[in-house]
């Protein structure tokens, strides 16, 4: 059994790629079904899906790493070459690393972001639901989940990183001289929108709205940030209302096309308008952007502001690099140990059918009216010459340098401690 993970990211792949292998929360159980009814090798998959990145982190033989990637690229409907162009594919010890880097906020487009490491959680327990999530893979999410909880308390990663929301604030501050006299509407009624209408709540614009397909959850955003709601079907009507315009939904199609942008830009005679799209696969349409009135952007876009650089900045990460590595030692550690399970139980297996075999006769031996002290000798002796059979036979089989090298590891198995080390007796 090994570990690998498959995947692609913001940094190895285009925003457009990316769409193509975004699962929304409700297709991650039959997805993960699917892939171990497909692949029989497999024994554990989770899978982390979010606006900018999609991993399979499997438990299996290495031979399952190839049908994998086969499965993930028929999943996004590419050539299994195109996908590998754009993917990672990490096994082992690589595997558990880039895992502990992503839950602590390393591999981010926003260094130390945290939220990360709940949409990993989420993941963990969608997999446990669907039962695919096996001891390994547990072991290994939890020991993640540890290093970054380390991270977070023992380093300033993060300290002084720009979230998205907050970087869309600032870009919208730059187009708009005072945002209090603006209108924002946040379509969708996700993490990321909550995110993001708390940082412009705190500019007190002239109006704050959701629009979402789920009224119970659009009327709590409402409620929290003292918003209005409606409905997303009421949303190309209205359009023309608002200034500013941020839109993350779990939709697989574009829910604000390039039509419904024009006709709200006639409405507002061409004032300009501020769209952020941090959905994956996209909201807005891309040829949006080409409009002259509109400044849109996407999560990609907003990288450049997110990015922090400085001495503290370095020092940090290298602490957490630190951290995370002894984390990565310690789970290889568990995982070698792991390996030698089935050989500890197949001896201890054996050892259990001698004991009962030679209790066995024992009991026949007693019963007949033979002598206890008798019987106690032939079942040490019994059980002693089964201990030492296989071993006896090997050492009498073995020539020249192999002799030598299972002499050593005989030694060091039935001789540790007693002094009888081959040479050693003086009598």
């Amino acid at each position: 059994m090994s570990v690998f993970a498959l995947g692609l990211n913001h940094t190895t792949a285009p925003l457009d790629l990316r769409g193509r292998f975004a699962l929304a929360p409700q297709q991650l159980a039959t997805t993960l079904k699917a892939f171990r009814s497909r692949l029989e090798p497999v024994e554990e998959v989770a899978i982390v899906s979010t606006c900018n990145r999609t991993e399979v982190y499997v438990g299996a033989p290495v031979s399952a790493l190839e049908p994998a990637l086969d499965w993930l690229a028929d999943m996004g409907g590419v050539q299994t070459a195109t996908l590998r162009s754009h993917a990672y594919v990490l096994e082992g010890p690589s595997a558990a690393r880039h895992a502990f880097r992503v839950a602590s906020g390393l591999d981010s487009m926003v260094l130390g972001e945290p939220q990360i490491l709940g949409q990993l959680k989420e993941a963990v327990r969608e997999a446990g639901s669907a039962g695919t999530l096996g001891s390994t893979l547990q072991q290994m999410f939890q020991r993640s989940f540890a290093v970054a909880k380390e991270v977070r308390s023992s380093t300033e990663i993060g300290a002084h990183s720009i979230s998205m929301a907050a970087a869309a604030v600032r870009l919208a501050s730059q187009l708009f001289e005072d945002l209090r006299q603006t209108k924002v509407l946040f379509v969708g009624a996700g993490e990321m929108i909550e995110l993001a209408a708390t940082h412009f709540a705190a500019r007190q614009p002239l109006l704050l709205a959701v629009a979402n397909r789920g009224a119970a959850r659009a009327g709590e955003l409402g409620a929290r940030f003292s918003a209005t709601t409606f409905p997303l079907a009421d949303l190309p009507a209205r359009l023309a209302e608002f200034d500013i315009v941020v839109s993350c939904t779990a939709s697989s199609l574009p829910i604000i096309g390039l039509g419904a942008v024009e006709r709200a830009l006639k409405a507002r005679r061409h004032r300009p308008m501020f769209m952020v799209d941090l959905a994956v696969p996209r909201d807005i349409e891309p040829e949006v952007a080409r409009l002259s009135d509109v400044y849109l952007y996407t999560v990609d876009d907003l990288s450049a502001l997110v990015q922090i650089g400085g001495e503290k900045r370095e020092a940090a990460v290298a602490q957490a690099e630190a951290i995370i590595e002894t984390g990565v030692q310690s789970f290889v550690q568990w995982l070698d140990r792991r390996g030698s399970v089935p050989l500890i139980q197949a001896l201890n297996a054996q050892a259990d059918d001698w004991r009962s075999l030679e209790i066995m006769r024992a009991k026949k031996l007693l019963a007949s009216g033979e002598d206890v002290d008798a019987v106690l000798e032939a079942l040490s002796r019994g059980l002693t010459q089964k201990l030492l059979h296989g071993t006896l036979a090997e050492l009498n089989a073995a020539e020249g340098d192999e002799r030598g090298r299972l002499a050593q590891t005989v030694t060091r198995l039935f001789l540790r401690g007693s002094g009888r080390h081959p040479g050693n007796d003086k009598r």
